[in-house]
């Protein structure tokens, strides 16, 4: 039975070769490689979705950084450290959609 990971639960339905790729080579091999923990690969993950923009990534991102352990602080710090390289828009951008997760998640 195949992985029903992030790729097939959000575009399995109209590209179910780029779902399998992404849940198998991505999540499933790349995300569990040694060398970093998952703590870093969020870290680094976040990093690069706010300096290129891509904030429909950013969101599910912004979640499994929480889950995997890294902090509010840490991701507002590196949110406002990536202003400086990757722009005032996308930091502010990225800050917002951080506030929309919290929001979400208080009772």
């Amino acid at each position: 039975m195949p992985n029903d990971g992030p790729g097939r639960s959000s575009i399995g339905d109209i590209a179910p070769t780029l779902a399998a790729l992404t849940d198998d080579i991505l999540y499933d091999q790349i995300w569990e490689r040694p060398g970093l923990d998952k703590r870093d690969r969020s870290l680094v993950t976040v990093g690069a979705l706010v300096a290129l923009y891509r904030g429909d990534e950013l969101d599910l991102h912004l979640r499994t950084a929480l889950q995997n352990g890294v902090t509010l602080d840490e991701l507002v710090e590196l949110i406002t450290h990536l202003a400086f390289y990757a722009g005032w828009p996308n930091s502010v951008t990225a800050l917002n959609r951080l506030r929309a997760i919290l929001l979400e998640q208080t009772p």
